[in-house]
């Protein structure tokens, strides 16, 4: 009787165990899109920051980083950043969407879009 009790204990277990973690696992799918809980994380700054400054590099102009609006990350080889900012170009102010691949590991990061957005 003891090890049929053992057996059924220990199915249910086996059987139980995926939907445990199933749960966890909805927040943030492999390769899918999760939402930035804290669009103020000193982080998440660096990063607009970042993406301000390289877009300036490369386009030869002078935007000035106002604030980040919303964002989200992806889970690929490194973190996809996609972040909603405002910017400012002289006395306009305009939103953009800016899409940065870091490896935090490597210490690397690459600005692989920026796109005016129309409000």
């Amino acid at each position: 009787m003891q090890q049929n009790s053992c057996f059924l204990i220990l199915s249910l277990s086996i059987l139980l165990l995926p939907l445990t973690f199933s749960d966890a696992r909805k927040d943030a799918l492999a390769g899918g899109w999760t939402p930035i809980k804290d669009i103020k994380d000193p982080h998440v700054m660096e990063i607009a920051k970042f993406a301000v400054d390289e877009y300036n590099k490369q386009s030869k102009v002078s935007l000035k980083l106002d604030e980040v609006v919303k964002g989200e990350t992806q889970v690929v080889s490194g973190i996809n950043y996609k972040l909603v900012l405002k910017a400012k170009d002289g006395s306009a102010d305009n939103t953009y969407e800016a899409v940065v691949w870091e490896k935090a590991w490597l210490h690397f990061r690459n600005l692989t879009s920026f796109t005016p957005v129309m409000d």
